[in-house]
């Protein structure tokens, strides 16, 4: 015999999703009638209902042939008012009545149930109801109950955990339990527990999709006794976020139906059919003529207006349309030709999120219009518009949230019973996920992710990096490229571009990762997914304070009043994060002057493969291809660009040419501000290598003399760590990062930023003096071989797993503010 134990309909009419309640739709739309007809028409012998304190539903179809009444209690642990969902099989009202007057206290339920041998399960025991459940409820309640329920409405995971602890009881734990509970276990072999299946369905989408199943029953007495003897099985398909989605999603769609009678429309509408089949399961007759007709009229051969944003009701409506005229397995749906349950979620989940991002073009495209054209006051328009997109979505930022919670919890109690009773739960393994938008990029922040990347796969560290770029990259273990939905160019920046990326996707990665920990590299549009997930996933979240962003809006655009909204948004954006990670200590102090809290900021250790950049890597053969060996050759590695401070390299070379004939410039980079730096040194020795990366750079380091680095915008400037691994000694700026790498007048100088006749006196005297020069190259080489990029790593790994509190539970959740 197979029952799906747990399922409700329309007289479970209080709903515990805040957006249902928004909504003011009841917790289920079903009618009893469709319940039965979809049970027994897969596959099942009986059929109850269990509503929510309430035995109406049952009751309206007690009189068709296999079917038996059934509920779902509500009752309290009366110390702290926490909920817990008991499930009563085979009354009658009399008994029904007796259950309403006990089940204020689960203590009494349970002594009632008991006393009078009805049949009894724990519903879903590792969710909180009400967000008050707790190791310490879960011990009591092993006490008080013989039978536990695999709930089709939860996590997978967590029901794999639930049966892993049950398994793994035995006599000693009760004793110990019961003890410390002051609770004895009236039923015989506590420590033996029995399981069965429900699909706890509320919208008709997945009835039967779990279900018990007891083989040899030949009927509802037979088939609890062999559930109570340990006789049976459970049998379903697992539950993620995109499950409970798709049922808020019918749900709603099913109350509304039925309040506006959108029966009438649906032969005239595609995208109310496609919604009808998605969302309520039904399959109608194909369309006649004169709708298919209508249809073509209205959205294959109607002109559209261009040009207007329209209201975000026209926006979805058109772009749904569209969506369906353009994807042939989403009018198999239309056409009638429905899927499984998960397949029909996993659509659904496909069509929402492809709607989301087109609307999000949509009135992106309006917003970067409006930025460029200085439409401050339509700015707010769109953003208010944007924002009921939110309201759309917020069924997947509930289900994700709760999801995410119940995993924290399973989790405690994992950890507690792997601890008493041996239980092996495996959950405390570190999994991080690092959202950057520089991946691809070439600079030393992309080169160190790199390098953490394999350094992790080597050393067995659960370690991913997320980010999102137009380019197809090839495949690498460890690393999820999102195609962005859209890019956008800086007027003042073409080079850098800014890719909006597809966040309903990225959250179900994390998710489905298991991710406990993310860092974020950038406040940008990844930045902005990366706290979200977080959010929502209630995981901690850390970030890496690289790029001096606001004194970038200054320099590109010359606007003071740019540089101060860019430290606004930073200063917000960083404050969301539960710790800062810095470059150097100028940085972090530049923060806590902006108001980010001092006991946020970590300075991060930083390495270098001290292996490869080596003084031995010195090539006169190599460096001959650019210059003669024998002449002095200054360095320069990096991008090619004004915000450098190439300008002022430039006018300080020019100068030093005239005073010296063996000097020789070399840089190594691109960007930009390349043609221009060649018009300007046009006629002097100066060379450009182009972009080197791996051997060649190496040998670059080590077969020249003096590294000069004049950028006053980096917050660390991983290429100065590089040419002293290397045995050359540095000269920088004492703004930003890279003079806190420099040991003063001992590896290398620091000179005034964006001051020409300091970085010209600076590098005379060095280059006018080789013995200095060769003694702080060595001295150079002796400092970096203690900063090994193993041992950054190893700590940058420690304070990546963070030692800060759980993120607590939000109701509703809170993305719209990092919206």
């Amino acid at each position: 015999m197979k029952i799906d134990l747990h399922v409700h309909s329309k007289y479970s009419t209080r709903p515990s999703q805040w957006v249902l309640q928004k909504l003011g739709c009841p917790e289920s739309f079903t009618d009893p009638a469709q319940v039965y007809k979809i049970a027994k028409e897969r596959g099942m012998s009986l059929v109850t209902i269990t509503d929510h304190n309430s035995i109406s539903g049952a009751l309206e179809i007690a009189h068709l042939p296999g079917t038996f009444v059934g509920m779902e209690a509500t009752s309290y642990f009366p110390e702290d008012n926490c909920k817990v969902h008991v499930l009563v099989y085979n009354i009658d009202e009399r008994r029904y009545e007796d259950i309403q007057k006990a089940r204020p206290n689960v203590f009494d339920l349970v002594e009632y149930l008991q006393k009078e041998g009805i049949v009894h399960v724990l519903a879903h025991p590792l969710y909180s109801v009400n967000d008050r459940l707790t190791v310490q409820h879960f011990e009591k309640m092993l006490l008080l109950f013989k039978n536990f329920e695999l709930n089709g409405a939860r996590d997978e995971w967590q029901n794999q955990i639930l049966r892993t602890i049950l398994d793994g009881l035995a006599p000693e734990i009760i004793a110990e339990l019961a003890d410390r509970h002051g609770i004895e276990p009236r039923f015989p072999e506590p420590w033996k527990k029995n399981l069965v299946a429900g699909s706890d369905d509320h919208s008709s989408l997945n009835v039967a999709r779990n279900f018990t199943q007891v083989a040899g029953a030949g009927g509802l007495d037979e088939f609890f006794a062999g559930v109570l003897n340990g006789g049976s099985r459970t049998h379903g398909k697992a539950s993620t976020p995109l499950t409970l989605s798709h049922n808020l999603y019918g749900i709603a769609y099913q109350f509304y139906k039925h309040r506006f009678d959108l029966d009438r429309h649906l032969q005239w509408d595609r995208l109310l059919r496609f919604l009808d089949r998605i969302l309520h399961g039904k399959v109608d007759q194909e369309p006649g003529m004169l709708s298919k007709l209508y249809y073509y009229w209205n959205y294959r051969k109607k002109p559209k207006t261009g040009g207007k944003a329209g209201s975000i009701q026209q926006v979805l409506r058109r772009e749904g349309h569209k969506l369906l005229a353009d994807d042939p397995k989403l009018m198999k749906l239309v056409g009638g030709r429905n899927g499984s349950g998960v397949e029909l979620e996993q659509k659904w989940f496909e069509f929402v999120n492809q709607i989301s991002n087109r609307v999000l073009l949509h009135f992106g495209d309006h917003l970067m219009g409006h930025l460029s054209g200085g439409n401050i006051f339509n700015i707010f328009s769109t953003i208010g518009s944007a924002g009921t997109l939110y309201s759309m979505l917020a069924p997947y930022f509930v289900s994700f949230s709760l999801f995410a919670k119940d995993r924290q919890l399973t989790k405690r109690i994992a950890a507690r019973f792997g601890r008493v009773g041996g239980v092996r739960t495996d959950v405390s393994q570190a999994r991080i996920a690092h959202f950057t938008d520089t991946f691809y990029e070439v600079n030393g922040v992309a080169l160190t992710l790199q390098q953490q990347l394999q350094l992790a796969r080597k050393t067995g560290k659960e370690y991913s990096v997320i980010t999102c770029d137009v380019k197809e990259h090839d495949e690498q273990a460890g690393v999820c490229n999102f195609t962005p939905i859209a890019t956008y160019e800086l007027p003042e920046y073409p080079e850098q571009k800014l890719f909006s990326p597809p966040f309903l996707e990225i959250l179900n990665y994390c998710f489905e990762n298991q991710f406990t920990h993310i860092n974020t590299a950038t406040p940008g549009p990844i930045g902005l997914a990366a706290l979200g997930a977080a959010k929502i996933l209630k995981l901690p979240i850390s970030g890496t304070y690289h790029t001096s962003l606001p004194q970038y809006a200054r320099y590109l655009t010359k606007d003071y009043l740019i540089e101060d909204l860019m430290w606004k948004y930073v200063v917000w954006y960083y404050d969301q994060l539960k710790v800062v990670y810095v470059p150097s200590k100028s940085t972090g102090d530049e923060l806590i002057s902006k108001g980010i809290s001092p006991q946020k900021i970590r300075v991060i250790p930083r390495g270098i493969d001290i292996e490869r950049f080596h003084p031995s890597r010195k090539d006169p053969e190599f460096i001959r291809k650019y210059v003669e060996p024998d002449r002095i050759k200054l360095l320069y590695v990096g991008r090619i660009s004004k915000e450098k401070n190439l300008h002022l390299l430039a006018e300080v070379f020019r100068t030093l040419a005239t005073r010296m004939d063996n000097l020789s410039l070399i840089l190594a980079g691109d960007g930009p501000y390349m043609e221009g730096m060649k018009k300007e040194l046009k006629g002097l020795p100066c060379i450009f290598t182009g972009y080197l990366k791996g051997e060649p750079l190496a040998r670059l380091y080590a077969s020249c003399d003096l590294f000069v680095f004049p950028s006053t915008t980096d917050t660390f400037g991983n290429v100065v760590l590089e040419a002293q691994a290397s045995g050359i000694p540095v000269v920088v700026t004492d703004l930003g990062g890279p003079q806190e790498n420099v040991i003063q007048g001992k590896t290398g100088i620091v000179v005034r930023g964006d001051d020409g006749t300091a970085l010209l006196e600076g590098l005379n005297g060095l280059i006018r003096n080789p013995l200095r020069l060769r003694e702080m190259g060595k001295a150079a080489r002796k400092y970096m071989e203690d900063r090994s990029f193993e041992q950054a790593f190893d700590e940058t790994w420690e304070m990546y797993q963070g030692r800060f509190p759980e993120v607590q539970a939000d109701e509703p959740p809170v993305f719209a503010e990092a919206v």
